[in-house]
């Protein structure tokens, strides 16, 4: 091997390594502390169960927007620099407005397109007295967004900006039946055709009581390959190279009974061909009950799904190329 060859190889590998040792440096910002601390605060009682169009979903939505203001992130465009991207919707004959929150990283090199995450900000609010404060629906995916938005902003900070935009869109009317991200997609803040895809998250603190595999190392990953078989194949290998879960396909089954790849936000961009990933933790028996409490998130759980997602949004919004649909 001659001197040239072998410093070049060497300079290689050095520029390799610069390169990707921050990725892990930023995923460690990323902690079970930080989600506990805002899912306290998320799903307490002070937010009376964030049903959409009430008061409770009001004061949800002002800590969202604060928390992307302290942190520096600025509002997506559209928003006349409020983070809310208001709208009326009605609902068995009645309108309410309500708003989702929305938030964006620009692109260094590709800021017209965008990745898009999403999580539902609202849930079903209080029933004969009782308030159902959604920690694991959705706040855990809320959660998990304010943490990975976080970590972005640190690594654009410090010079390591997305190639592409990030838009952190936390949608409304979730359980009204996917309105506020059907609301987005025909009222788009950024064109559709520049979206290049979507991560959903909804529900990720908790395990599924249902698997015959009790191991708690596992994520259920809904609609990776019906769009973009190229999607897929980047989430498996950024999973094995960073976080080694048990991606579990079961709910991704054409002939699923339980129709999740119908019933969250994903779906609307799936609809307008942008391809998607919905992480998900399956139901269990507090789905839709006062019970759905903080107390049973497991933190050290969430926290490694957490850094799935971060990893894998990195990927796509870093990779030479967008991915292709199938």
């Amino acid at each position: 091997m001659t001197k040239f060859l072998l410093v070049s190889i060497l300079c290689a590998t050095s520029w390799v390594t610069a390169q990707a040792q921050p990725i892990t440096d930023y995923a460690q910002t990323i902690t079970d502390k930080e989600l506990k601390e805002l899912l306290y605060v998320y799903a307490s009682d002070f937010f009376a169960g964030r049903e959409a169009g009430t008061k409770g979903q009001k004061l949800a939505v002002d800590f969202l927007r604060d928390y992307y203001i302290e942190n520096g992130i600025q509002p997506a465009a559209g928003t006349d620099n409020s983070y809310f991207q208001k709208m009326e919707l009605k609902i068995k004959g009645t309108t309410i407005a309500t708003e989702n929150v929305v938030a964006i990283i620009p692109g260094t090199e590709k800021p017209e397109e965008l990745i898009v995450i999403t999580s539902h900000l609202d849930h079903i609010g209080t029933h004969d007295g009782e308030i159902n404060n959604g920690a694991d629906d959705d706040g855990s995916g809320t959660v998990a967004m304010l943490e990975i938005a976080e970590a972005f902003k640190n690594a654009a900070d410090q010079g390591y900006g997305p190639k592409r935009s990030i838009l952190f869109l936390h949608v409304s009317a979730e359980e009204k039946g996917l309105l506020g991200s059907k609301y987005y997609v025909e009222n788009p803040l950024y064109p559709l055709e520049n979206t290049v895809a979507n991560l959903n998250i909804d529900m990720i603190g908790r395990t599924d009581p249902k698997r015959t595999d009790k191991d708690p190392n596992y994520i259920y990953l809904i609609g990776a390959d019906r769009l973009s078989q190229e999607l897929h194949n980047i989430s498996e290998a950024t999973n094995n190279k960073y976080t080694q879960l048990k991606l579990d396909y079961t709910f991704n089954a054409e002939n699923d009974p339980n129709r999740f790849y119908f019933r969250s936000d994903h779906y609307n961009f799936a609809k307008n061909n942008i391809p998607i990933i919905f992480y998900f933790n399956g139901t269990h028996a507090d789905y839709h009950k006062p019970s759905d409490t903080v107390d049973k998130i497991i933190f050290p759980l969430l926290e490694k799904r957490t850094k799935l997602i971060f990893y894998t949004l990195w990927e796509l919004a870093n990779r030479k190329e967008r991915i292709k649909l199938k």
